[in-house]
């Protein structure tokens, strides 16, 4: 059921309005404000899905209303309607967040057409928001050891900056985690981040995915093809496995980053790109370089700031939390009631060495609970651990 608010200071015209939007859809939900000052108020202290509100009105007009409530309400759904306006209002209004203008007296169709829409923006907003939480929690860094609280304290100084960031470590350490929690906290958090894993691609199709392809540059081109670096515009690069691209592409790669101007292949026209590159590998990059493997001028290019990942060995003290958050994670996954580790499973884990990191942490405790009763203890560990 919508929530719709109509702020209005004739009360003629609140009440058509009112009746024509129940008439629409009888589940639609209707509150009223006379001004300005009694709408804001509302906006405080209930939810809505949309808010349709005059511009002239006393004590407090429209455009000073609009401004208020997108500042403590930045995804509201408002529509401004005014009988004195014109086509300076409108843009005005929309540059200050409204979703649409309509002018006085309203095309019926228009009307309800506009509501429809804004109601549709409002549920993807939602969804939007719903999605965005699940990838978050996807991403989420367990633990609270001083060596992840280090990471999550570099985290927040880098986000905001904008600075390129080389995230190292050995595999299973979780450094795609660190990218996805830069770029959440940073300003480009609207825009997409977009991942490539460069070890994963062949190392003659790498210039085409990271720069694109016009139609015809090579025999598979059937067709123009945008890369990564333009998918990215606005948002952030992330280059996993960033050790293991080719010498040609890192040249490009490079160019990229000095000129913020890519190419596709089979053209020579330039593209502006605004995107922010964070890298990461499992390779010493100093000694990738010493054997003539990887661009040293490019190291520097992406390494303004470094971050190096702790091992799981250099974090044992947050394998409980990460055991708790696996099982409940693994046996949702699998449709079964949550598992419980005894405090002797638990001490069995942690004297472990996990050469794997968490990735292999994750892999065992999806093994106990496949193949163990509801409460795993010491010798399930030690039976099924394969230490």
């Amino acid at each position: 059921m919508a929530k719709i608010l109509i702020i209005e200071d004739e009360e003629s015209i609140r009440n058509v309005l009112s009746n024509i939007i129940k008439d629409e859809d009888k589940t639609y939900e209707v509150d009223l404000a006379e001004n300005g000052l009694e709408g804001l108020e509302k906006i405080k202290v209930n939810t809505y899905d949309l808010v349709l509100c005059d511009i002239k009105m006393p004590k407090m007009d429209g455009i000073e209303l609009l401004e208020k409530a997108i500042g403590t309400h930045p995804d509201l759904t408002i529509v401004m309607i005014s009988g004195h306006g014109d086509i300076d209002t409108a843009v005005d209004s929309i540059k200050k967040g409204a979703f649409d203008y309509i002018s006085k007296p309203p095309d019926l169709n228009r009307l309800l057409s506009t509501i429809r829409n804004g109601l549709d923006r409002k549920k993807l907003v939602t969804q939007n928001k719903v999605l965005k939480k699940k990838v978050r929690k996807k991403y989420e860094m367990i633990g609270s050891s001083p060596e992840l609280l280090k990471i999550h304290e570099m985290i927040d100084r880098v986000a905001p900056t904008g600075a390129r960031v080389l995230i190292t470590g050995a595999n299973g350490t979780g450094k795609e985690l660190i990218a996805h929690a830069i770029h959440e906290k940073s300003e480009r958090c609207k825009a997409p981040l977009i991942e490539v894993n460069c070890a994963a691609i062949p190392s003659e199709l790498i210039e085409s995915e990271l720069f694109g392809h016009e139609k015809g540059a090579f025999t598979s081109a059937v067709k123009q093809r945008k890369g990564k670096f333009e998918t990215a515009d606005g948002g952030t690069l992330f280059l996993d496995e960033v050790g293991d691209m080719s010498l040609k592409a890192q040249a490009k790669v490079l160019r990229a980053l000095q000129e913020h101007k890519i190419s596709r292949v089979g053209s020579d026209k330039q593209i502006k790109v605004n995107v922010r590159v964070i890298a990461a590998t499992n390779k010493d990059l100093q000694k990738e370089i010493r054997d003539g493997n990887f661009r040293e001028d490019l190291y520097h290019r992406l390494g303004v700031i470094l971050i190096k990942t702790p091992s799981l060995d250099q974090r044992k003290e947050d394998i409980p939390k990460l055991v708790s958050y696996f099982s409940k994670k693994i046996c949702g996954e699998h449709g079964i009631i949550e598992k419980q580790f005894s405090a002797g499973a638990m001490n069995a884990l942690k004297k472990y060495s996990w050469s794997g990191n968490i990735r292999e942490l994750r892999n065992v405790i999806e093994r106990l609970i496949i193949l163990c009763a509801d409460h795993i203890g010491q010798e399930d560990v030690k039976l099924h651990a394969g230490k």
